[in-house]
């Protein structure tokens, strides 16, 4: 495992003074062979060689690549970022490590996909105990990035993992499988079976992202997880159907509040607008009722002042008041009213209204 920094650093070699002595090592090989054909023949050779040593140092860097460069097995400063061709020593002087960082990697817990294939499942890591001492199933998929190449080549020996297909030597084998494993299963431990099945699922992707990041930063890792997702999280294949039974009766108790929901807020805005109509019908009504009274009132003030002006008036009045309350008591009843001191008989009420009979002798 190579360490960043690990040992001195080795002082800089001046190409042109390299191939200075190179160029006094030719000559003093074709002076030893006497010049001439043969001479000039290994000294091509040489060179031929020494051209193709330098040119294999020659490298690209694509859009999204980063370049880790190694000289006598030391790391030199920070990875390469510049698109394009560079040139760096052949081995074995340096090394180059060119890796394509911003690429989003994937890695599976619980299950194994495959191209046409149904998923697979592993059931050793996807079964843990929650909170509250249940079983649960939990499929998830990591989703992760490099942000630092010299901590990811150079920090962690990782075993590999063969089925995913991963060499030995970089932390995204074993490492990260076992980080991932680890921080779920801290997070399930500490919730109930509710929270993962159904009500905190965006909560417990949130810990386990943030769990895991820690662990992988402990590590030095050079791996920034980018997403965490739950895919199947289920009971275990014993307990299903009754599992299954209790997450129906959930959400069909979901469904019955969200639909009293509804009913409560369609009829309270209602019966409010019916309220808020018969108060203003009602005001409405007391006021016409206030005003007539008061007119009302007003009416029978100016009789009254009408009638205490005059006695003639009043006795007017009086009779008339009188006579309207008794066709008003007795309606539908032919009355006959006589006065002492009347030369005629009122008789009110049948189909003549009010009727003079004259008295006297002649009276019927």
């Amino acid at each position: 495992m190579y360490q960043p920094g690990g040992g001195p650093r080795q002082p800089e070699m001046d190409f042109e003074k390299i191939m200075g002595n190179i160029q006094d090592g030719i000559g003093k090989i074709s002076q030893r062979f006497g010049g001439g054909g043969i001479g000039l023949a290994i000294i091509l050779v040489i060179g031929l060689i020494i051209v193709i040593w330098a040119a294999s140092g020659i490298y690209t860097i694509n859009p999204g690549e980063q370049a880790a460069l190694r000289r006598f097995g030391s790391v030199q400063g920070n990875p390469e970022t510049q698109q394009g061709l560079h040139w760096w020593w052949p081995g074995p002087i340096g090394k180059k490590d060119v890796v394509l960082t911003s690429e989003t990697r994937r890695l599976e817990l619980g299950f194994r996909s495959g191209d046409n294939v149904a998923d697979t499942p592993a059931p050793l890591e996807a079964e843990m105990i929650s909170g509250d001492l249940n079983i649960v199933d939990v499929q998830m998929v990591v989703q992760y990035d490099i942000k630092n190449l010299t901590d990811y080549l150079f920090n962690v020996s990782d075993p590999g993992e063969a089925d995913r297909g991963l060499a030995p030597g970089f932390p995204d084998g074993r490492t990260l499988k076992d980080a991932s494993e680890a921080a779920l299963r801290l997070v399930i431990g500490q919730r109930t079976i509710d929270d993962v099945l159904t009500a905190r699922r965006e909560e417990v992707q949130a810990s386990t992202k943030q769990r895991l990041q820690a662990i992988l930063d402990s590590y030095e890792a050079g791996i920034n997880v980018t997403n965490v997702q739950l895919q199947d999280v289920k009971a275990p294949e014993e307990v299903r159907d009754a599992f299954d039974d209790v997450l129906r009766a959930r959400q069909e108790r979901d469904t019955r509040i969200n639909q009293a929901r509804a009913y409560e807020n369609d009829i309270i805005p209602r019966a409010s607008g019916n309220a808020e109509r018969i108060k203003r019908e009602a005001e409405a009504f007391a006021q016409a009722r206030v005003a007539r009274a008061q007119g009302e009132a007003q009416g029978f003030i100016s009789v009254l002042e009408e009638y205490n002006q005059s006695k003639l008036s009043q006795d007017v009045t009086r009779q008339r008041l009188y006579l309207e309350a008794m066709e008003e008591i007795l309606p539908g009843i032919s009355k006959i009213i006589v006065s002492p001191d009347a030369e005629s008989v009122l008789v009110l009420g049948g189909s003549d209204g009010v009727v003079p009979l004259p008295l006297g002798p002649s009276a019927p």
